[in-house]
């Protein structure tokens, strides 16, 4: 008995020791340890690969003068090229501005289009676009549910709020068929179009509308506040909302703000059409830049994309893509400088052209 457990404490022992010396093969990194017992062709073995580590994207407006190049389905192309674990849009995925049922549904039905050719699930933010009257409303509820809504991720908190709960001053009338006329232009003369919405952008409506405070009733604030005592113990806590309320922060803001100031959290908006970074009271603050939706001012944030967000120990980590810098092993399409750049593929006869 006595050799019998010997020879196999023996053949245990040499088990180990070949796989010491061959590299385990079972292990996640495998190499031949005889052939390279000591200077090695690479800096580590320390793989950043921690199971804790996650990572999602965010992506901003599609609407708001969708442009013609169908930048935003470009997007849902490379988002399946990167493959996050999921998506979060901050609003404004359909025009809108119509108090047709039919016309509202046939809108959703062409972004659920998009959206839906996604390999991964995609978190639907509210904006003005999406729920700019009554109708509006009543056709986001049939067909996405609550207005706010909070879930759970390896123990980070996603809560995503409803900037437009509270009611909005009514549009001016003309802004359907200014929406219309604005997206043909696009096509038929882009500069008409850049010139109808500078004009736009400085009416006394819309001036007054963004200058207005974002208020969040009561009830929505009570969500938030039961919501984050329920999850006191996350890792980390993400805010989604289509305004970026703390550029001009309105009493109840200010209230949930205060809810957030002892636990870790970033706030993420759009709205604005143009990317922006604040650091307010050591906590990020981040408008994201549009995937389609028409520029509203010159400027470096100026830029089609999507936000990369890797959930590490530390915090997230935020890388942004523009989105003409994804591409597919196939290389870049000259077919899809349109929706990469906002520029139509220059022809051999527009360069000798632009150098005479």
């Amino acid at each position: 008995m006595f050799k019998r457990f010997s020879l196999v404490i023996f053949n245990v022992f040499l088990l180990a020791a070949n796989i010491l010396q061959s590299g385990c093969s079972t292990a996640v990194f495998n190499y031949d340890r005889t052939a390279l017992p000591d200077a090695k062709p690479w800096t580590s073995e320390n793989f950043k690969n921690n199971p804790d580590n996650f990572q999602f994207a965010i992506i901003g407006d599609r609407t708001g003068g969708a442009n013609v190049q169908g930048t935003f389905k470009l997007a849902m192309d490379q988002l399946n090229l990167l493959q996050p674990e999921f998506v979060i849009n901050v609003g404004d995925i359909i025009e809108g501005y119509t108090e047709d049922r039919g016309e509202l549904n046939e809108m959703w039905e062409g972004a659920e289009s998009l959206t839906g050719m996604l390999q991964m699930p995609f978190f639907y933010t509210r904006g003005n676009h999406d729920v700019s009257n009554s109708m509006a409303k009543e056709v986001w509820l049939e067909r996405h549910g609550p207005n706010y809504y909070h879930f759970v991720y390896r123990n980070v908190l996603f809560m995503v709020l409803d900037s437009e709960d509270n009611p909005r001053p009514e549009p001016p009338p003309e802004i359907k068929e200014d929406i219309k006329v604005y997206n043909r232009l696009q096509t038929e003369d882009p500069e008409a179009a850049k010139k109808m919405l500078a004009e736009f952008m400085k009416s006394e409506a819309i001036v007054a509308a963004l200058g207005k405070p974002v208020e969040f009733p009561d009830k929505q604030r009570a969500w938030i506040e039961k919501t984050l005592a329920e999850n006191a113990e996350v890792r980390w806590t993400f805010l989604f909302m289509h305004e970026p309320c703390w550029e001009n922060p309105s009493e109840s803001f200010k209230v949930i703000e205060k809810m957030l100031q002892d636990r870790e959290y970033t706030f993420f908006a759009g709205h604005l059409h143009y990317y922006d970074y604040d650091n307010i009271n050591n906590r990020e603050y981040i408008t994201m830049g549009p995937a389609g939706a028409s520029f509203h001012h010159d400027g470096p944030g100026n830029v089609d994309h999507l936000m990369w967000v890797t959930m590490t120990e530390d915090g997230p980590q935020m890388a942004n893509i523009a989105l003409k810098g994804v591409f597919d092993r196939k290389g870049l399409d000259p077919s899809l400088f349109g929706a990469y750049d906002r520029k139509g593929a220059e022809t051999g006869d527009t360069k000798k052209e632009k150098k005479k």
